[in-house]
């Protein structure tokens, strides 16, 4: 079974931004898979206000070695001033898929 398989959580303000974002990561070899899911409907307190927006959702597939480097590009591609970044461990999984990810993201 592979090592530590992550999903890393976070949104993007566009499209654009989105797909930009799946791809640095992934022709980087730190994500195996990103899904961007579209218009999902956000509403978040922010500077003392009840906010809601559209945004776009990646669900990165990674290995918890890849997170740190994850991390630092979802800050640098990232429009939001702090924008989201967590992680969840994937307890269980079809063994094949999840060597996979480790096998995709390996230097």
């Amino acid at each position: 079974m592979s090592a530590d398989p992550l999903l890393v959580l976070t949104t993007c303000e566009s499209s654009h931004q989105a797909h930009q974002l799946a791809n640095v990561l992934v022709e980087g070899r730190l994500a195996a898979c990103v899904n961007a899911v579209n218009n999902v409907s956000s509403t978040y307190r922010w500077a003392g206000k009840v906010e809601r927006g559209q945004e776009f959702l990646l669900l990165i597939k990674t290995t918890a070695d890849r997170f740190d480097a994850i991390e630092e590009q979802i800050k640098s591609h990232s429009s939001y001033e702090l924008p989201e970044v967590m992680a969840v461990r994937i307890e269980a999984g079809s063994e094949d898929y999840l060597d996979w990810i480790s096998a995709s993201v390996r230097d």
